[in-house]
């Protein structure tokens, strides 16, 4: 098993959040995992990532407890999410970020299978994922293909 280090990146610019958003896709979180304290502009989202990074090829998948925090938001919209069933599992499949006419400012968008959507309003993009040291083994890699 590939003893990948936890990760620890930040994003100030679109081209840092393809990074982020390449390591969190097929992050798994629930719906009450989701938070905006909007005192601190601080939008946060505890989930459970898969570490694509750690695939070596010796077939163990691993997956790391994270947070992925964006800072100087202004607002949160939402399309089909909703928190009212805390438990439910959101797949998050991408981050972009869409800068205003007048930059730093924009709109960042996690978009979630099923159609699900986050937009952020924010001052500047600043965003942060951690990894935890809570690492585990599953069977299962994320699989894109329909079913049929």
């Amino acid at each position: 098993m590939a003893d990948a280090k936890p990760l620890r990146l930040a994003a100030e610019d679109p081209e840092d959040l393809k990074v982020i958003s390449a390591a969190v896709q097929d992050s798994v979180a629930k719906a009450g995992a989701l938070k905006y304290d909007a005192r601190r502009r601080r939008f946060s989202i505890e989930l459970n990532r898969f570490r694509w990074e750690a695939d070596d090829g010796d077939g163990a998948k691993q997956r790391v407890r994270s947070i992925v925090a964006f800072d100087g938001v202004l607002s949160v919209k939402t399309r089909a999410i909703t928190k009212a069933d805390p438990e439910l599992v959101l797949s998050l499949l991408s981050a972009t970020f869409e800068a205003d006419d007048e930059p730093p400012g924009g709109v960042v968008t996690l978009l979630f299978a099923g159609d699900g959507e986050l937009r952020l309003t924010v001052e500047a993009l600043d965003a942060t994922l951690l990894d935890s040291d809570y690492v585990w083994l599953t069977k299962k890699t994320p699989n894109h293909e329909r079913r049929r």
